[in-house]
C-alpha cells in the first residue's frame, strides 16, 4: 500500500499503535476478510450503518461472525428502534464502499458508533481502514477513545436457517 488512508493519519497524530493488513478487496464478507488476515473472524469487527427515526446515521461494530441485534442496539443507543441502512444508502451516506465502511475513516461526521462489548476480550481487534481490502489491527480501548465509541451487547449469534 502506497499512500496512507486518513484513518492511519488520524492514528498517527493521536500515537496509537495500529497494525495494517491488506487482503483481496473482493473478500465476499468480514469472516473472508478473517480468513484471509489469519485471524479469528471472533477479532475482525464488521461496520454496519444503522438508521434511527429522525437521528443522525451511527455506526455499529460486531465480530465478523455476528450478527448486529437491532432492538439490542436501540436499547443501548435509548432509542425507540434502529434499521439497517440499504447498502446504496450507506455508501451515499459515508462516501465509502460498502465492504469498505470504517468508523476511524468516519470521525469527521461525528456520528455515534457502538461497539459490541465482546471486544474488549481481545488484545487486539480489526476494523476496516475505510478502503476496500485494508483493515487496522488496533487495541479496543484505543479504538473506543479514538471513535468516542459506545460499548454495549449489540451482537447476535448468526442465525442458522436449516
Amino acid at each position: 500500500m502506497a499512500d496512507k488512508l486518513n484513518s492511519m493519519r488520524l492514528l498517527d497524530r493521536q500515537r496509537i499503535t495500529y497494525t495494517v493488513h491488506e487482503n483481496d478487496p473482493a473478500a465476499p464478507d468480514a469472516v473472508a476478510v478473517a480468513a484471509a488476515i489469519g485471524v479469528p473472524a471472533a477479532q475482525v469487527f464488521k461496520t454496519l450503518v444503522v438508521l434511527g427515526a429522525g437521528a443522525r446515521p451511527a455506526l455499529a461494530m460486531v465480530p465478523a461472525d455476528c450478527q448486529l441485534d437491532l432492538k439490542r442496539l436501540a436499547v443501548v443507543a435509548g432509542v425507540k428502534r434502529f434499521d439497517m441502512a440499504p447498502h446504496a444508502e450507506a455508501e451515499r451516506l459515508t462516501g465509502l464502499r460498502v465492504g469498505g465502511i470504517g468508523a476511524l475513516a468516519l470521525t469527521a461526521k461525528r456520528w455515534p458508533s457502538y461497539l459490541d462489548e465482546s471486544a474488549l476480550m481481545h488484545p487486539i481487534i480489526y476494523v476496516n481502514a475505510g478502503q476496500r481490502g485494508v483493515m487496522i489491527g488496533i487495541a479496543p480501548s484505543d479504538l473506543v477513545r479514538v471513535v468516542g465509541a459506545i460499548i454495549g451487547a449489540i451482537a447476535a449469534p448468526v442465525s442458522s436457517s436449516l
